[in-house]
C-alpha cells in the first residue's frame, strides 16, 4: 500500500526525515518540470528546483493538507519563479547603465592619462631645472614657505618660479594647439 502526498508532507512537517526524502523523491521531477516550463532555461530550473527543495522543510511547517500537496507545491513553485524573475529584473534595472557609466569612465581615465603624459613630457622640457624642481615639489602639495626652505630660497621665489612655470607651460600647451 502506498502512502499518499499529503501523508507523507503532514509527516515530514512533522520532522519526520524518511518521510521528507520519499516525498522529495516523488516531487522532485514535477517541480522541475514546472520549474522549467516556467523559465523556459534548463539551468534555471535547475536552480530554482534546488531553492525549492531546500526551503521545502520551512515551507512544509505551513502546510495543513487542506489543498493537494501538488497543488500546495505548484503554487510554491510559480511564487518562487515570479520573486526569481523579480530579482532578476531588478539586477538588471540596477546594471542598466553601468555600461554607459563604465564607458565614460574609462574615457575619463584615458583623458586623464594622456593629460599626465602631456604634463609629464612638459615638465621635462620645462627649463631651467629649478623651475621643475619648484612645480614638482608644490605638486606634492608643500606649501610655497615649505619649497623655499627645501630649495633654499625665499618664498617669493617660489612664488615667482610657479609663475613662470605657469606661463611656460601654457605657452607649451597653445603652440601644440
Amino acid at each position: 500500500m502506498t502512502v499518499s502526498d499529503e501523508t507523507l508532507a503532514l509527516a515530514a512537517a512533522g520532522g519526520d526525515r524518511e518521510a521528507f526524502g520519499q516525498l522529495i523523491l516523488r516531487l522532485h521531477d514535477r517541480i522541475f518540470r514546472l520549474a522549467f516550463r516556467l523559465t523556459g532555461s534548463r539551468a534555471d530550473a535547475e536552480d530554482l528546483t534546488q531553492d525549492i527543495c531546500a526551503a521545502l522543510p520551512a515551507k512544509l511547517q505551513g502546510y495543513r493538507g487542506e489543498a493537494s500537496v501538488t497543488t500546495w507545491l505548484y503554487r510554491i513553485t510559480v511564487n518562487a519563479s515570479r520573486d526569481r524573475f523579480r530579482r532578476l529584473g531588478t539586477h538588471a534595472r540596477a546594471a542598466d547603465g553601468w555600461g554607459d557609466w563604465e564607458i565614460a569612465r574609462r574615457a575619463e581615465a584615458a583623458e586623464t592619462a594622456e593629460r599626465l603624459d602631456w604634463l609629464r613630457l612638459a615638465m621635462d622640457r620645462l627649463t631651467p631645472p629649478e623651475l621643475r624642481e619648484t612645480v614638482v615639489l608644490v605638486l606634492e602639495g608643500l606649501s610655497h614657505a615649505a619649497v623655499a626652505e627645501v630649495l633654499g630660497v625665499s618664498e617669493g621665489t617660489v612664488s615667482w618660479r610657479m609663475s613662470e612655470a605657469k606661463k611656460k607651460l601654457k605657452q607649451m600647451l597653445e603652440a601644440e594647439a
